[in-house]
């Protein structure tokens, strides 16, 4: 959740500082006009039928604080609530995709304002939405960065990223689903190795081979290959996308009789949709289907 920006991070040497602190890739010119009258963390655009945005802190390696977070939940509502868009990437800078949280927005808080106003509560409404979100992570993915890329669907990372779970240096454990969400993806023994100690970091290639990252590119790549694959999935069936984001997530929440009940209940009203038809009928017929999101 924290990032300890000024320690040494084990196994990130392989990290090279970077001349530039933006990813690779020139924004499109159809920029999405949000609902926040301006953005002062965030930079979004749209291609095609995906949302694109952008953590744009560079000064802080994309630090997390309540103002970013106030956007992004806007942000991502907005794109949610947009028919034109099937899917959403959330990415950074190629130096850090999120190097944690402020420290020095948090480092003065007490309890009691923490319990009264749900501190942290609102840095999860990324699970809430339910388009596909996927995570194109470069550089450093530490403390809440981390937390933040594990909220999302599916993560691709280039391949000089890093994550890692520092909190502890910090006299802190991490309160974004770091200890939650980590060892459902990497096992018990890394995920406590990771927490327990806070200088056990993930390269790219061992967070794919964790079951952490879905795949790993290059750094000028890493978000053009997440837009191509939400590209994919944003073209496919709405209705059927949504039911499966559902019927996944909720394998993480229920007992595997409850789940497989669950997915069959969807499995069933799938067959209510327009879509069902089309897919099955273009199968049969040996061509591509025309989905209407219906």
């Amino acid at each position: 959740m924290f990032a300890a920006l000024r320690q040494p991070l084990a196994r990130a040497s392989a990290v090279k500082p970077l001349a530039r602190a933006f990813s690779a890739y020139t924004p499109a010119q159809n920029a999405v006009a949000p609902t926040t009258p301006k953005l002062e963390f965030l930079l979004t655009e749209t291609r095609g039928r995906v949302g694109l945005v952008t953590l744009h802190r560079p000064k802080a390696l994309n630090a997390l604080c309540n103002g970013l977070f106030i956007e992004l939940n806007q942000v991502l509502k907005d794109f949610d609530d947009n028919q034109d868009i099937g899917a959403i990437v959330i990415t950074g800078s190629e130096r850090a995709f999120a190097a944690g949280a402020d420290i020095k927005e948090m480092k003065d808080r007490n309890f009691i304002e923490n319990y009264r106003e749900n501190f942290l509560g609102d840095w999860t409404k990324l699970t809430q939405i339910r388009k596909p979100v996927i995570a194109a992570v470069n550089g450093f993915a530490l403390g809440g960065g981390c937390e933040l890329a594990m909220m999302c669907d599916i993560i691709y990372a280039g391949d000089k990223a890093v994550f890692g779970q520092p909190e502890i240096k910090l006299g802190i454990l991490p309160g974004a689903g770091g200890t939650q969400r980590l060892v459902k993806a990497v096992g018990k023994s890394k995920a406590m190795e990771m927490c327990l100690t806070g200088s056990v970091n993930l390269t790219a290639e061992e967070a794919a081979r964790a079951g952490l990252v879905s795949k790993v590119f290059s750094p000028d790549q890493v978000v053009d290959e997440a837009v191509k694959t939400a590209e994919q999935i944003a073209n496919l069936s709405q209705p059927i996308v949504q039911m499966i984001k559902d019927a996944i997530n909720q394998s993480f929440e229920i007992p595997l009789s409850s789940g497989l009940t669950f997915e069959r209940r969807l499995f069933h009203a799938a067959f209510a949709s327009k879509d069902q038809k089309e897919g099955m009928g273009a199968f049969a017929e040996k061509r591509k289907a025309n989905f209407t999101h219906n």
